[in-house]
């Protein structure tokens, strides 16, 4: 459901959410029951609901939905799950990742392929709508958005503020920067003189070309990070570290129940905290940073340096079972880098979880029994039994359902986030 900004929207659409959240919660309730759990006025109570249910997100619950009781009983209302899909979409560097859900909060299905780094924005997105359109059974170009009115997209890179795009403009934007930036901020003096123009990511341009509905934009990792603490690993959890190991280093963090974000939308790039002063150069310019150490191009070159032979992950998950020595060894390196940065990150923290996620994850304890074990050398012992490492359990979609989560606009996790709010688990040792 789209409103114009203002406080007066916001304070009608929170009071949308309120409704829909209890009914999602509750499922079928009467109106009188809905009274009693929101606590908004009869009137305004009232006026939310025709709104909603002339929009088709909330219809009559039939007779088998209805409670039993002597009489007539009071007519109830729930979602209506057929009302729309919220789509999320993670525009990752090397595949597309899409996930949809209903109105119920149900995951209609996801789908993801593979595809090459350089695979031009308008091909991405064309395969966007073919993979959307598989799982949603609608078929390229005929999707219905309904009352979950925008699409959430995970991008690779900085991304300043998780905002829709507009309707048209430059299709060749930026992939980072100013891509999601608020367009009353982005044109705004930043203080020192420097006054930028909004420009829209070019997949937020492309995307609302072909569906027609606002793109709301973040970086993708950040997004799965979110993802990770509202349906996977974390869930439900206030403090948050997620950590992911691909073919770049980063993650996310839910900092007292909010994800944070930073100044400038550089909140998460733990891959270039340096963990080796001495260390390798990295694309940021930076040295010894753990991208350097811990991404996947790093320990795949390291590996073949040792004398291994490995030309993916999988192999190299092959050689960790067949008990390979330059492996195990080269692993419990770079896991005992990722323990000592992330105990750094705990001490002036203090989440209650971490999450392991990425490819590299998929070697198991060979990684991660060296990162727990440098975790506890080195976080302070007050908080050494108070930190739970866990695996990620979401996959690859992860980054897509946190854009659906953009979407969605329910969960207290974004109650601060910019822009508007937003939207299990076993140990990483006990799995």
């Amino acid at each position: 459901m789209s409103h114009p900004r203002g406080p007066l929207s916001q304070l009608r659409r929170g009071h949308e959410e309120l409704v829909l959240g209890l009914l999602r919660k509750h499922g079928p309730l009467s109106r009188g029951e809905l009274g009693k759990h929101c606590g908004l006025s009869r009137t305004t109570l009232y006026d939310i609901l025709a709104d909603l249910v002339s929009s088709g997100a909330v219809v009559t619950a039939t007779a088998q939905e209805a409670p039993r009781g002597r009489g007539r009983p009071a007519e109830t209302l729930t979602l209506n799950p057929d009302a729309g899909q919220a789509i999320g979409i993670d525009f990752a560097r090397r595949g597309l990742h899409v996930a949809a859900v209903n109105l119920a909060h149900e995951i209609v299905g996801s789908a993801s392929e593979p595809h090459a780094a350089d695979l031009p924005w308008e091909q991405r997105v064309a395969l966007a709508e073919r993979l959307v359109g598989s799982l949603t059974g609608t078929g390229s170009g005929t999707l219905r958005l309904g009352a979950l009115s925008a699409i959430g997209v995970g991008v690779v890179g900085p991304v300043n503020g998780p905002v829709s795009g507009p309707a048209s403009g430059p299709a060749d934007g930026p992939a980072s920067g100013l891509a999601g930036e608020p367009a009353e901020e982005a044109g705004a003096d930043r203080g020192d003189g420097d006054v930028r123009e909004a420009v829209p990511h070019p997949v937020q341009t492309l995307l609302r070309e072909r569906f027609g509905v606002p793109v709301l934009i973040d970086n993708n990792t950040r997004l799965a990070a979110l993802g990770e603490a509202i349906w996977g690993a974390a869930a439900g959890g206030r403090d948050v570290l997620y950590l992911r190991l691909s073919h770049g280093v980063g993650g996310g963090l839910v900092v007292g129940g909010s994800l944070h974000r930073g100044a400038y939308g550089l909140s998460g790039e733990f891959g270039h905290i340096t963990v080796e002063p001495d260390g390798a150069r990295c694309d940021c310019g930076g040295t010894g940073c753990l991208e350097t150490v811990a991404s996947i191009r790093a320990v795949l070159d390291a590996y073949r340096a040792a004398g291994g032979r490995a030309g993916d992950v999988r192999e190299l998950v092959k050689a960790v079972e067949g008990g390979d020595a330059s492996a195990l060894t080269l692993l419990d390196g770079v896991g005992t880098r990722i323990g000592e940065m992330l105990a750094a990150l705990c001490n002036a923290i203090g989440p209650s979880v971490i999450v392991i996620g990425g490819e590299l994850a998929e070697t198991g304890d060979a990684l991660a029994g060296p990162i727990e074990r440098a975790l506890h050398d080195h976080v302070m012992p007050v908080s050494r039994h108070r930190v739970s490492l866990r695996r990620a359990t979401l996959g690859e979609v992860a980054g897509a359902l946190g854009g659906i989560a953009l979407v969605l606009h329910e969960s207290p996790l974004l109650s601060r986030y910019p822009a508007g709010p937003d939207l299990a688990t076993e140990d990483l040792m006990n799995p």
